[in-house]
């Protein structure tokens, strides 16, 4: 049978994240791939007691349909985190529990876009959300990023240019794949032309508590007077992936269509997974629990910058992130960057080909996306030195 399929699912390309995972099957692979935690870092034990107490208190709770906004204890004690530490959240503004945080980037596009609308991201951007953005039909304006974020001067020539952009979409903490930080001065600057220019912003911060150096610096979402910013949390980084419990907090407004947007995809989140995070954040140290996974990706990052340092110093440039999971080298100019991700491949090393985090398929890139999170510190210094070996063949 000749199957015709739907224009917005005909124009998109398989992950090219997902698609190089497929070689990580194989065991002698060394996957700096991927953008999981640190295995290391699960509260296994923490997530089987309380599962255990769940399903002997609250075990029809655990297992009925919910409310499409979240579990009620949930929603509060987020609200009341994250205003008492991060000063997120005014009197407009409320939350949605979504299934991860890549459904904020759903539900803002589904409800604020129509086809052939443009969204203003930043270049390069994380592939999950282009893709989102793109599912929609949406057109994608790529805004390059300097060494402290968003470059703003291009950013207001965009806005000229698209007087009808539908909103912005930022990653300010250690961003994917570029591992930047964005200044306060810039964020600060951001919200300011989006003011001017009328736009909504979507801040996605799944990274932001993963820091390991540096201060930390206040959200855009902080800032917001005007019920502009849409903030995307997750506790994918901090919990458990698997679970799929992410959070957006913004004005009522948008979140009542968000709601119904939710409930035309999967009616609400898993119950258990909100029950179990929510216990968790009530019984356990939390911040003694984030301190600990700081430590584990300090010395991840710190590894793997020290071997570069020492096998590819003459062949990556990088700038150290701060914190988060990922590593942004650029490769010499007369280097193939596709030629050299399968050639790591084939020497049994996979990482992510710089294309696959542009706004344009066709913008030119020598960047490949390197993660430290996932790959054992054994792994680290025996990838690093295969693909130094593999530099080699191109000098």
């Amino acid at each position: 049978m000749d199957y015709i399929f739907s224009k917005r699912i005909s124009g998109l390309a398989p992950s090219a994240i997902r698609e190089i995972l497929k070689f990580t099957s194989d065991p002698e692979v060394i996957s700096f791939a991927a953008g999981n935690p640190a295995p290391e870092a699960f509260p296994i034990k923490e997530a089987q007691q309380l599962s255990k107490k769940i399903f002997e208190l609250y075990p029809i709770d655990a297992l009925q349909y919910g409310v499409t906004e979240g579990f009620a204890p949930l929603r509060n004690k987020l609200l009341e985190d994250m205003k008492q530490k991060h000063n997120i959240g005014k009197d407009f503004d409320g939350i949605i529990i979504t299934s991860g945080a890549q459904q904020v980037m759903d539900l803002t596009t589904k409800i604020l876009c129509n086809e052939g609308d443009i969204i203003i991201c930043e270049e390069p951007s994380f592939i999950g959300s282009l893709n989102c953005f793109k599912s929609y039909g949406a057109k994608l304006c790529g805004v390059k990023i300097d060494s402290d974020g968003i470059n703003l001067e291009i950013l207001e020539q965009k806005l000229k240019e698209h007087k009808n952009a539908r909103f912005i979409y930022t990653i300010p903490n250690f961003q994917n794949p570029s591992g930047v930080t964005m200044s306060l001065e810039k964020r600060k600057g951001l919200y300011e032309l989006a003011r001017k220019y009328d736009k909504i912003i979507l801040e996605d911060n799944p990274y932001g508590d993963l820091r390991v150096s540096g201060d930390p610096v206040p959200s855009i979402k902080s800032m917001d007077e005007d019920g502009r910013v849409i903030y995307a949390g997750s506790f994918s980084k901090l919990f458990s992936p698997g679970l799929r419990v992410g959070y957006a907090i913004a004005s009522n407004e948008l979140l009542s269509k968000m709601t119904v947007g939710k409930q035309t995809s999967d009616v609400h989140t898993p119950v258990f997974s909100q029950m179990l995070v929510y216990e968790w954040l009530q019984s356990f140290d939390v911040d003694e629990h984030i301190a600990g996974m700081r430590n584990i990706y300090k010395k991840k990052i710190d590894l793997m910058c020290n071997e570069i340092d020492t096998h590819l110093s003459d062949f990556f440039t990088y700038i150290r992130p701060q914190g988060g999971l990922f590593l942004w080298a650029k490769l010499p100019q007369n280097v193939d960057m596709t030629e050299f991700c399968k050639t790591a491949v084939a020497n049994k090393v996979a990482v992510v080909p710089g294309s696959a985090f542009m706004a344009s398929e066709d913008a030119p890139t020598q960047y490949i996306r390197l993660n430290f999170s996932t790959p054992s510190d054994d792994d680290i210094v025996k990838g690093i030195q295969i693909l130094a070996q593999v530099a080699k063949e191109y000098k």
